[in-house]
């Protein structure tokens, strides 16, 4: 069984920096893609970010684009979320997800196509 479990969340000022880590185990990781989402009160899961777990190729929201620096270390199983110049609106609780078999040629952006979920760790931006 896939486990995910996030750290690395907490309370900081806007224009400030997080780097969020998502321990994976229990699989070999090699066909997965990762995906950071993240929910805030009142609204739906969104997502953030995308990774190749073979190949490490990217993909982001254009909400965090140029920010938010996703990244893998495959000796550790984990992935990272680097969140740089954070603003209010980047308040949410922040998940890791997982998906076997990930294509080679598209990024999932729908929460409803992964198939393991971390427990989620909150990120809070003051203004």
């Amino acid at each position: 069984q896939v486990q995910l479990v996030e750290s690395g969340g907490g309370l900081v000022q806007a224009g400030g920096s997080l780097r969020l880590s998502c321990a994976a185990s229990g699989r070999t990781f090699s066909k997965y893609g990762m995906g950071w989402f993240r929910q805030a009160p009142g609204k739906e899961r969104e997502f953030v970010a995308a990774i190749r777990w073979s190949g490490g190729r990217t993909y982001y929201a254009d909400s965090v684009k140029g920010r938010f620096t996703i990244s893998r270390d495959t000796a550790k199983n984990t992935v990272y979320l680097q969140m740089n110049s954070l603003k209010p609106e980047d308040t949410a609780v922040y998940y890791c997800a997982a998906k076997e078999y990930y294509s080679g040629t598209y990024y999932y952006t729908d929460s409803n196509q992964y198939d393991y979920w971390g427990q989620g760790t909150q990120v809070t931006v003051s203004s």
